[in-house]
């Protein structure tokens, strides 16, 4: 079986020796190697070694997949329907503008907060130059970017992970803004 590094980071040391000395006391006569690290690994906040020893795997594992590369082609394409401010200009013909579109507008709304509809307006009204607010709003809510009660009232944005291309539009737009 291949050996996983393990990193083992402690934010106080103070308290790790602590909380060691007093698992030590517990445990008696010296323990063995599985027991001290077992030990080690409920100091630094760990159910067990094994917890620990996963944890690392999984981190590894997931260090390990890069991310999908952006279509850089269609993020360009998608940049042509802003302004030099990051306004959007005028709405995109193609469907997978419009999704990169919303995601930049989406990227405008700020997170964890309950709007109600004139508020969700002010926002999109700034951020686009040709007047139809509704039509943004109602793409935003229909794309699964924003949700709204039944009755209109209020608005919240959703959040989640940009796929590839949105996410290099927004940086691209955000650097220069």
């Amino acid at each position: 079986m291949t050996r996983i590094p393990l990193p083992f980071h402690v934010a106080d040391l103070s308290e790790l020796a602590r909380n060691l000395h007093r698992q030590l006391a517990v445990a008696g006569p010296s323990p063995g190697h599985l027991a001290l690290m077992n030990m080690l690994a409920r100091a630094d906040g760990y159910r067990n070694y094994q917890h620990l020893r996963d944890s690392a795997a999984a981190g590894l594992r997931l260090d390990a997949e890069p991310p999908p590369p952006a279509d850089l082609k269609l993020v360009e394409r998608a940049l042509r329907h802003f302004d030099a401010e990051g306004r959007l200009a005028r709405w995109p013909g193609r469907t997978a503008q419009q999704r990169l579109a919303a995601f930049v507008l989406w990227s405008r709304l700020p997170a964890g907060v309950v709007m109600n509809e004139a508020s969700v307006n002010d926002i999109l009204r700034l951020w686009h130059g040709f007047g139809d607010h509704a039509l943004l709003r109602r793409t935003l809510v229909a794309t699964g970017l924003v949700t709204r009660t039944q009755d209109g009232r209020a608005y919240r944005r959703v959040e989640c992970r940009p796929d590839p291309e949105a996410a290099a539009l927004i940086r691209q737009l955000h650097r220069s803004a």
